[in-house]
């Protein structure tokens, strides 16, 4: 079963492929961003959910850091009123991870895809990349992919926290999870290097959207 899925998501990168063959350029790194730009697509409904919810938590933080002040010596009453809180504004604090589980097969799908794609020789090299199979030899790809990853990381960082001296654990994640990911993706092929870095940049630009529009409230049908 997880076979055929890593299957059909190479399938789909060689469909992508001869697409750019037909039209005269020939280009795997083209595949490779077509496909994740289809992926952010098929999953955008997810994502927005996710990132709807992430808002709404937000929004009521400083009520629960009120609560929870309020009755510092009291946690079971500060709990239920913290509920209480999550019930009236319609808020789970599950519901931005939810989303984000069902989505992760089809990210570790693709990436299991690309990690052991084989590419053809036509259209497999990248500028100063020889071939998408091999990694970055300049190791431009994996900075890129950790400035892309920052990024991404702090527009999704809820602004209280990120501004919170005292949570050293979510700053010290802002900055170390790109450093993280930008060293791993040096021993990966280009390709899937590539691929993270329109993952993030779509996601980003995907956030930016989302955070324009308006907080979801009970009853909304989520829009494709």
């Amino acid at each position: 079963m997880w076979g055929s899925i890593v299957n059909g998501v190479a399938s789909v990168l060689s469909f992508l492929y001869d697409l750019t063959v037909s039209i005269g350029i020939p280009s795997y790194a083209i595949a490779i961003i077509l496909l994740t730009l289809l992926i952010k697509i098929v999953t955008y409904p997810l994502t927005r959910k996710q990132m709807h919810s992430m808002r709404k938590m937000q929004e009521i933080q400083p009520q629960v850091a009120e609560i929870q002040k309020k009755h510092k010596n009291n946690p079971e009453k500060a709990n239920k009123e913290v509920m209480e809180l999550y019930k009236q504004n319609d808020a789970n604090p599950l519901s931005g991870c939810l989303p984000l589980l069902i989505q992760m097969p089809i990210l570790i799908a693709l990436f299991q895809a690309l990690q052991n794609y084989q590419y053809q020789d036509l259209g497999s090299s990248l500028f100063w990349i020889t071939h998408l199979k091999d990694p970055d030899p300049l190791y431009i790809i994996p900075v890129i992919v950790a400035v892309t990853t920052y990024f991404q990381t702090k527009l999704t960082t809820p602004p209280s926290v990120a501004g919170n001296q005292s949570n050293s654990t979510q700053k010290v994640m802002l900055y170390m999870m790109p450093l993280f990911i930008g060293y791993i993706s040096m021993k990966f092929p280009a390709g899937l290097g590539l691929y993270w870095i329109f993952f993030s940049l779509f996601g980003t630009l995907q956030q930016m959207y989302i955070n324009r529009q308006p907080t979801l409230k009970k009853g909304d049908v989520i829009e494709k």
